[in-house]
């Protein structure tokens, strides 16, 4: 792969965070030498501290205020990866930690169709992103879909670990005939590790099967049954580091959509994207661009060799190198009280912890605008348990009412209704006649979502707060 498509690939963190909601300029930020302070102990992907949220899947224990500031990670367990529509499909703002009542977590307008989930990017969002609520600590992940297509527009099915390990298939909207391989290590930029895959028929009126075989000493890519292309763990050495620059930490599975050609991005970026989005395009329907997953198999390979065991429940690191050998598998399982608490402190905000819980949801938006120092509890949002109660909080939110509420008084977030309605039997083929539309659905708002994550996004976001 060329250098500048390579480059461009690597600006897409920086493309992603752009187009983030607005953000408080006091929040605290997170990285190398910069753990996140007591009262916002929880580092995020994106590289701002926070509670709630910031402390469930995502949370990078490297740059938090302590190890268990962030909640233990659900270890594999195959049948919790399963899309059945939008059953198990719950809201970021609704989602505590409970994974036994989901599988997945969404931040965005997914859709039901056709058994499967429909990712959507109407104008003016930043698209659609679900994330397992269960991690893979190695093992055999294979996902069935069809991308989107159009200038300006990248489908995704990555594996993202906290320590920002990670695997990618990515899909560029006007090449449809080739896939993109990528991987990661700890968000370090290497612009040689990305490779293009032949398509046997184009990704988007075609099904195609697409596998990650993770394993300790390999890492492979296949398509419908071809594997593609094989990478070695004893290749990856770095010598100035002393480490293996392989993904190697329990990761989540995470499928998204989302438009890196944006006027706003980069002039390489909107290259690699293959241009400006064009939000009148045929290939809208509906009023949004899409992607189907229709399904999502995950086998659970056993730990690697040696690897600490202190049960069987959950993943946590007792060291901040972030490496396989830092990994342990406990007993220790959390779930947040509400968006207020963390993992150092679970109960915060709950029924148990508050005589005054019920009164969260009506005083949280108000307090979000006049209380400076209230930390942010769900990635983009203002505000403890905040989730703009009003339909007036951040300019991209966009969500409905249903979907929008506090959800600080939830035990369990196993609520999926908020996720969105479904599309019924509606027929979906981009770029053909408008037939379809005269029956569809009303077209999304306007979403919080965040669509991919790749690289660098401690470093990028860090740079985005001081322009």
């Amino acid at each position: 792969m060329g250098r500048s498509l390579a480059s461009a690939a690597a600006l897409a963190a920086i493309t992603l965070l752009s187009a983030l909601p607005a953000v408080r300029a006091d929040i605290p930020t997170c990285g190398p030498n910069n753990p996140c302070p007591a009262s916002s102990p929880c580092c995020s992907q994106y590289g701002q501290c926070g509670v709630g949220a910031y402390c469930l899947g995502g949370c990078d224990p490297l740059f938090s205020h302590q190890l268990d500031s962030c909640v233990p990670a659900p270890v594999c367990n195959a049948d919790n990866f399963k899309i059945d529509g939008l059953s198990g499909v719950t809201d970021i703002s609704k989602y505590l930690g409970d994974a036994t009542k989901t599988n997945w977590v969404s931040t965005g307008k997914p859709l039901e169709y056709d058994g499967g989930v429909l990712l959507t990017m109407a104008q003016d969002t930043v698209g659609t992103l679900l994330a397992s609520s269960h991690y893979v600590w190695y093992g055999k992940i294979t996902a069935k879909m069809t991308t989107s297509q159009g200038k300006g527009v990248v489908t995704a099915f990555i594996m993202m670990s906290d320590a920002r390990d990670e695997i990618d298939f990515e899909f560029i909207g006007t090449d449809i005939d080739h896939a993109q391989s990528n991987f990661y290590s700890q968000g370090v930029t290497n612009y040689n590790n990305g490779e293009h895959l032949d398509m046997s028929s184009d990704t988007v009126n075609q099904e195609h099967e697409y596998v990650i075989d993770w394993q300790p000493d390999t890492l492979t890519w296949s398509i419908d049954g071809k594997t593609m292309r094989t990478l070695n763990r004893k290749d990856t050495w770095n010598s100035t580091s002393n480490r293996f620059d392989y993904p190697q930490t329990p990761s989540r599975v995470m499928l998204s959509l989302w438009p890196a050609g944006l006027p706003s991005n980069g002039e390489g970026t909107i290259e690699w994207a293959g241009g400006l989005v064009d939000w009148s395009s045929q290939y809208m329907q509906n009023g949004y661009y899409y992607a189907h997953f229709s399904s999502i198999e995950v086998e659970c390979y056993d730990p690697p060799s040696g690897a600490k065991k202190d049960g069987s429940k959950t993943y946590i690191y007792d060291d901040i190198a972030g490496t396989n050998d830092t990994v342990v598998i406990s007993n220790k399982q959390v779930v947040l009280g509400s968006l207020q608490a963390t993992g150092e402190d679970p109960d915060k905000g709950g029924k148990s912890s508050s005589a005054s819980s019920g009164s969260t949801k009506t005083s949280s938006a108000a307090s979000s605008s006049s209380t400076a120092a209230a930390p942010e509890s769900v990635p983009g949002v203002s505000g403890a348990g905040a989730r703009g109660d009003s339909g007036t909080t951040s300019s991209s939110d966009g969500s409905d009412s249903s979907s929008s509420s506090d959800s600080s008084s939830s035990s369990d977030g196993s609520d999926s209704s908020s996720s969105s309605s479904s599309s019924g039997s509606q027929s979906f083929s981009q770029g053909n006649d408008d037939s379809s539309s005269s029956s569809s659905s009303e077209a999304p708002a306007g979403l919080q979502g965040v669509g991919a994550s790749m690289i660098a996004f401690v470093a990028a976001f860090a740079t985005l707060l001081m322009l």
